[in-house]
């Protein structure tokens, strides 16, 4: 096996518990990448060729490597692959009634470049990097061991791969289904993992969707950004009187009416892009007991952070103004570059420009099933405020 390694003192991260190596640390002039397979599995040693453990490598990407264990000895084979799923599945039988939940969330179950949803027994896969992708068929046999599912659909289309050199593609294994079931704290949603975002549903919201107990009884909701209406729903179930969702897939809305008719509600749908609909209800004199605001990740780059920071603002700012007195808001963010306390101080200037004023009741974060690694920064990624509006 291939040994890299690594610069002076470019190996304290990864004696801290990290798991990622930058092509600026390796010692190219000891050890040459150049030329070797994208996803090649390989030894990082430090400076005096001690082992740190075995990872993978790709030669062409800023951040080229990835650990896989620490063990120098280890072999990465099916059995490995194997101890590591089982490990991910005991966390999330002992939090999660129902196997509905994301089974690998990458670097923090030990598993970089790979996450799993389970749909009981249907699995949505995603493999982000080139070394995942060379591992796959020790991956979709160990999860065949491990959860013998009925079908595997791989969703591998994100914008990670393109970074790692990798194509797009999708890919079925078994029986895979346009919607699947699942349920969410008892109440029961379908979600469309063929033709819908990312691997069909958004696991990570489920606690934040929990606090609706508290607000929506008697409510008027509307959920912004719905997708298939997961916060609607979960809303009417609470005891909300309307509901209403807001999304720019009509496909997305087609599965909201579905999944509030599933559980015996309707729901008013509105589609166009949030701002323009927002807007447009506010034209319409419309007022909100619980509003949520819950968009895609705004600042994907760093660069990105001042017109992302702008968008977040521009769409709370819409939102208070839809919102009746004392009314709820609830505010979501899934960009890692935006610091809770930015999202806050938006949430404040928003609220003292319209006049109201703010009260954070609760804040939230990511579901267990999307645990945090606490040498890695990144995979702590979203903030909820819950906020009252008087």
């Amino acid at each position: 096996m291939l040994t890299v390694k690594l610069k002076k003192n470019e190996d304290r991260r990864l004696r801290a518990g990290h798991l990622w190596i930058y092509s600026n640390e390796i010692d190219i002039t000891e050890t040459p990448i150049k030329g070797v397979e994208a996803g090649t599995l390989c030894r990082f040693a430090d400076t005096r060729g001690k082992i740190l453990g075995i990872g993978y490598i790709n030669p062409t990407a800023l951040l080229c490597g990835r650990l896989l264990t620490g063990k120098a000895d280890a072999t990465i084979d099916v059995g490995w692959f194997q101890r590591r799923l089982q490990s991910a599945l005991n966390l999330r039988k002992r939090v999660y009634p129902t196997p509905h939940y994301r089974m690998v969330f990458g670097d923090s179950d030990g598993l970089p470049g790979l996450v799993v949803d389970r749909y009981d027994d249907v699995l949505v896969v995603q493999l982000t990097t080139a070394g995942m992708e060379l591992l796959k068929p020790l991956v979709l046999d160990a999860l065949t061991r491990v959860l013998k599912p009925r079908g595997i659909l791989l969703r591998n289309d994100t914008s990670a791969r393109e970074i790692e050199g990798l194509s797009s593609y999708e890919e079925v294994i078994g029986d895979v289904p346009e919607v699947v079931d699942l349920v969410e704290s008892g109440v029961a949603f379908k979600a469309p993992i063929r033709g819908g975002q990312k691997t069909g549903w958004f696991y990570d919201q489920h606690l934040n969707r929990d606090r609706l107990d508290s607000y929506s009884k008697g409510s008027r909701v509307l959920d912004v950004f719905s997708y298939v209406g997961a916060w609607a729903v979960r809303a009417a179930r609470f005891g909300a009187t309307e509901i209403a969702c807001v999304d720019s897939s009509k496909l997305a809305l087609d599965s909201a009416k579905v999944n509030a008719e599933l559980n015996g509600f309707t729901v008013e749908t509105h589609q166009g892009e949030a701002l323009d609909v927002l807007k447009r209800l506010r034209g319409e004199g419309k007022l909100y007991d619980v509003v949520v605001v819950d968009p895609p990740a705004l600042i994907k780059r760093k660069r990105d952070t001042d017109a992302g920071t702008e968008h977040y603002a521009a769409l709370n700012r819409q939102a208070i103004q839809l919102l009746a007195p004392d009314g709820i808001l609830i505010s979501c963010s899934c960009s890692f570059h935006m610091e809770a306390s930015e999202l806050q101080r938006i949430l404040l200037r928003e609220a003292r420009a319209a006049g109201r004023r703010l009260q954070i009741l609760e804040q939230g974060g990511q579901a267990q099933d999307h645990p945090v690694h606490p040498a890695i920064p990144e995979t702590k990624y979203l903030k909820s405020f819950v906020c009252r509006l008087a």
